[in-house]
């Protein structure tokens, strides 16, 4: 089994990689913007949006392949990649008060 990881600048990309290789599944990281052809030539099962530092408000922010969505396999949004699902299904994504990236504390 493949799954492909869509690296958008998150500082975990790596460790994502490595869970999914101790589940005894191959996993490739690609950068964010790659194409659909370049994703299909790994075959992957299922495709992992990673998180990163961009905002989905940002008009110049990565973009997956819009085509990724026709692909036919699961999809798990990470952080950004989360916010990226739901604003492009037309979802309500709201800035927060402070930007987080990485570990966030709660109090």
């Amino acid at each position: 089994m493949s799954v492909a990881i869509l690296d958008f600048g998150s500082q975990y990309t790596q460790l994502i990689a490595r869970r999914i290789r101790e589940l005894r599944a191959y996993s490739v990281i690609l950068p964010g913007t790659s194409t659909v052809k370049e994703i299909e030539d790994h075959q992957p099962k299922a495709i992992i949006l990673s998180g990163g530092p961009a905002s989905v408000f940002d008009p110049a922010g990565p973009r997956p392949d819009p085509r990724i969505f026709e692909l036919d396999v699961p999809l798990l949004g990470i952080c950004y990649g989360m916010h990226y699902l739901v604003y492009h299904f037309g979802g309500q994504v709201e800035r927060a008060d402070q930007r987080e990236y990485g570990r966030a504390h709660l109090v």
